[in-house]
Order: structure tokens, then C-alpha cells, then sequence
């Protein structure tokens, strides 16, 4: 970025689909992301080519708004692109969520000039990372990631902070800065240039799961961001919104990926390796009763939370049609159930696998404990418990879930 204020639209290089095509590109990617999501996962390499190969089939600029020469998708169709692509490396689905995030909060509260400019960025194939999550105690002041006025440089900020769990950030061409505005001002987003002067991402996760999403930290020292690319984020939640509850369901259909997946390879397994226990009295493990019917169970299980996906992202949808107290809410209350659903069925089926896969499935080269570490890891993102409270205190006194980013 020059020193200059200024922001220009840019060239569109990326295709713009329709929603048949997005589904149809998810799903035709989904299986070159499964062909090497194994080896990637045993050796903690990044799937730098493979998302190269999302951004270029168009898939992280079907949300940019029409009047800017996007797509502008449904939430439904984001939603199962990302759920589909999730049966193939969850680790590949995760990496653009907070791009799509932070492309609706240039939707909710970003200046004309920002949108022409940053949602061009993304029709040219440029990629949204994110730096959210202090490192240090969020309620401690001091510990606080900060935009405060440069003396030196009128209309221009000096970013300092670091974050973590900064997901994307290293395969990001700009990254979101959710920070303070003056230490006890506002939240801002400062969005920064990824290489930008300042600006250091550190791939160093180390999580048992999802091992491959460059879910490192972000130092940043006197980075110098102009007043045009300052964006108020503490407006979102003013009012009636869906901001809380679109990031969540992107989260949720990231679990019902993983899920499927696992319910497949399972599937798999059980047909061309499993043996049968001697008791059951069967040629083939999947004919022994038993198999079938923890089988069905975990079908049962995948295609109910599949269902709540599919309801809450309509959901979402129907609220931004018709925004209001009551449509936001409902939205809420969708996706809450859809998290809750979508996170049980993940680490429940991922770990049942092995019950109905038997010893074998156990090998390491099996590397069927890819999904469990996945479900395990990713359902850690809000508990599902708050979920499930959100709904039973709507279920006995009508209380409506509370306005932020995780509902």
C-alpha cells in the first residue's frame, strides 16, 4: 500500500460463479484437497498449492456484494461449499474462514472507498487472514493490541500487539486487526498489509488436530496503518445483526465435514479391511448385525446434524433478507443448534470409527485418527455447552440469545 489514502478498486481476476457452479467446484475440488490431506497431516505440511487452488477457482469471492462485481452467494451456498470442501481437508475449509468473515464486516461497516478497494482485492484473488485472539489476558489493559494516533504522521495509526490462533494469517495477503482504538477506546479493525513494515507471522501451532492452518501468532511493532483503513467493528453489535451467528455457521459446517469424512472412511474400512468378529458368525465384517446397526447410528447422527446445518444457514439468510430483533435471534438460535449438533457429531463419530472399524483401524498408517484430532481440535472453538444453554434458556423463559461475535 502507497502512503497515499487513497484507495482504488481493482481489476477482477478471479471467475465469479453462480451458486450451481460453486457447488460443483467444491465438489470436484474436494477430493484432490482428501488425496494429500493424510501425508499433510503426518508432516505438518502447509497446503499452500491446494488453497492456491480454491482462490483461483473463484470459491473465497462468493460473498463480495454484487454492486462491487461479485457473486454475492447465499449463505446456504457458502455454507455447503465450505462443508464439502471440509470432507476433503478440513484443515483447507478452515484456513479461509475468517476471510469470509471479514469480508461481511467490510459488508456491515466498511467505508465506499474501503469496499471498491478491499473487495476488489478479493476479485483479484487476494486473501484475508485474521489476527483476533490476544496472546496476553484480553481483560488485562496492558496486555492490549493498540491503534493509537502517529504525532509524526497526521491521519495515519501505529498498530502494536500480538495476537494468536491467528488462523490464515501467513497464506493472507492483508490481515485484519481486531484492536483498541487509544488503549480504552473502541474495537477497530486495522486491516495491514500482510508483508507490511511491522508485521510478523510465526507459524508456530502445535495442535494435536488441524495441524495445517498456519494458526500461528502476529507481532506487530509500529506498523503504520492510514486513517482509510481503519474500519469500526463495536458498530456491528449496535443492533440487530447476523455477524455472531455467519461466522459460527461457517464453523459448523467445517464439523459436519468432518464428520462425513469420517463416516466414509469408516464405511471403507469396514468393507475392505475390517475382519469379522468370530462370533458374529459372518463371511464379512459388514454384515455382522452389529456393524450395521452403529453404522446406521452414525449416518443417523451425521444426517441429522447436516439437517440443522442446512436449516440455520437458511436462517441466516432469512434474517438478512428481513433484518429485526426477532429474525436475528432465530438465526442465533439456528445456528446454536446447528454448532451444538454439528461438534457431537464430529468427535462422536470420528471416535465411534474405531468401534465399528476394529483393531486394524487402530495402525498409524491407517490414519483414521486424523478425524477424531480434526473434530477434537476444531469443536473447541466455543463450547458447545453455551450453545446448548443458549437454547434451553429460549426453550424455558424465551430469553433471546445476547448480540456479539459468537452467536
Amino acid at each position: 500500500m502507497s502512503t497515499s489514502t487513497t484507495l482504488h478498486p481493482v481489476a477482477t481476476g478471479v471467475p465469479v460463479l453462480g451458486d450451481d457452479e460453486a457447488r460443483a467446484v467444491a465438489a470436484d475440488l474436494a477430493p484432490l484437497l482428501a488425496a494429500g490431506a493424510v501425508e499433510r497431516d503426518l508432516r505438518r505440511e502447509l497446503p499452500a498449492s491446494e488453497l492456491d487452488s480454491v482462490t483461483r477457482a473463484g470459491l473465497l469471492a462468493l460473498t463480495v456484494p454484487a454492486e462491487h462485481g461479485g457473486a454475492d452467494l447465499s449463505t446456504a451456498t457458502l455454507v455447503e461449499v465450505v462443508r464439502v470442501l471440509a470432507t476433503g481437508d478440513p484443515n483447507v475449509a478452515q484456513i479461509p474462514h475468517s476471510h469470509f468473515v471479514y469480508v461481511n464486516a467490510l459488508r456491515h461497516q466498511g467505508t465506499p472507498a474501503q469496499r471498491r478497494h478491499l473487495f476488489g482485492e478479493v476479485l483479484a484473488g487476494k486473501r484475508f487472514g485474521n489476527a483476533q485472539s490476544e496472546l496476553g489476558t484480553k481483560h488485562v489493559r496492558d496486555h492490549r493490541t493498540t491503534l493509537t494516533h502517529d504525532p509524526e504522521r497526521p491521519g495515519r495509526w501505529r498498530l502494536d500487539g500480538q495476537k494468536g490462533y491467528c488462523t490464515g494469517a501467513l497464506l493472507a495477503d492483508w490481515v485484519p486487526v481486531l484492536a483498541h482504538r487509544d488503549v480504552d477506546g473502541p474495537m477497530v479493525v486495522a486491516w495491514v498489509e500482510r508483508h507490511a513494515p511491522g508485521v510478523t507471522v510465526v507459524d508456530d501451532w502445535d495442535g494435536l488436530g488441524q495441524r495445517t492452518t498456519a494458526s500461528g501468532r502476529v507481532t506487530l511493532v509500529d506498523v503504520k496503518v492510514p486513517d482509510a483503513l481503519v474500519t469500526p467493528y463495536h458498530l456491528t453489535f449496535t443492533g440487530p445483526q447476523t455477524y455472531g451467528a455467519f461466522g459460527q455457521v461457517l464453523h459448523a459446517a467445517i464439523d459436519a465435514g468432518i464428520a462425513r469424512a469420517a463416516l466414509v472412511d469408516a464405511a471403507v474400512f469396514v468393507t475392505t479391511r475390517s475382519r469379522p468378529y468370530p462370533d458374529a458368525g459372518v463371511e464379512r465384517h459388514a454384515d455382522d448385525p452389529l456393524v450395521v446397526q452403529a453404522v446406521g447410528e452414525m449416518e443417523l447422527q451425521v444426517r441429522g446434524a447436516e439437517a440443522l446445518l442446512a436449516h440455520a444457514a437458511a436462517a441466516v439468510d432469512a434474517a438478512d433478507a428481513h433484518l429485526t430483533g426477532q429474525s436475528a435471534a432465530t438465526a442465533s438460535l439456528a445456528v446454536a443448534a446447528a454448532r451444538a449438533a454439528t461438534s457431537r457429531a464430529a468427535v462422536e463419530v470420528s471416535s465411534r470409527l474405531f468401534e465399528v472399524c476394529g483393531t486394524r483401524s487402530a495402525a498409524a498408517g491407517a490414519a483414521l485418527d486424523r478425524h477424531w484430532r480434526n473434530a477434537r481440535v476444531h469443536t473447541l472453538h466455543d463450547p458447545e455447552a453455551q450453545k446448548v444453554r443458549v437454547l434451553g434458556q429460549w426453550a424455558l423463559d424465551g430469553t433471546l440469545p445476547t448480540r456479539h461475535g459468537h452467536l
